[in-house]
């Protein structure tokens, strides 16, 4: 198992632990809030991800043979769910990230307890990480 796929088994292990949904969309939001900050100079058109209703803004910087990622939104629920994103890819391997698919989002049922607008926004930060991690892979 790498990285990535224990990664995301350790979330969905722990998001056993709600018995409701509301619950876990308390926590997602309670996650969001504990992002690092994310500097001003970095929310520049080239980091935002399109297809987000809210604005998100993402980089990656790469330490070594890992991919560091970065992000923030407007949004609480956004930012929970970047924070959910970045536990399971950030700091991770390219090539783990590249080959690994989002199985946790299946496995939490986010699709369905998302708004449509908020999965479309899901599913365009997972591209971006997934495509960065493609790019990372062709330049080493």
């Amino acid at each position: 198992m790498n990285e990535v796929e224990q990664a995301q088994q350790e979330l969905v292990e722990e998001f056993q632990f709600f018995d409701n949904w509301m619950d876990r969309y308390q926590y997602i939001i309670d996650l969001g809030r504990q992002l690092p900050d994310f500097p001003e100079s970095d929310r520049t058109e080239d980091n935002k991800i399109k297809g987000c209703q809210s604005q998100v803004w993402f980089t990656v910087r790469k330490s070594g043979d890992r991919l560091q990622f970065r992000a923030i939104s407007d949004a609480a629920i956004v930012s929970g769910l970047i924070a959910l994103l970045l536990r399971v890819y950030s700091n991770r391997k390219p090539r783990e990230i590249a080959e690994t698919a989002a199985s946790f989002v299946a496995a939490l049922q986010l699709e369905q307890h998302l708004s449509p607008t908020r999965s479309n926004g899901l599913s365009a930060m997972l591209k971006a990480i997934h495509g960065l991690a493609k790019e990372a892979l062709v330049e080493a």
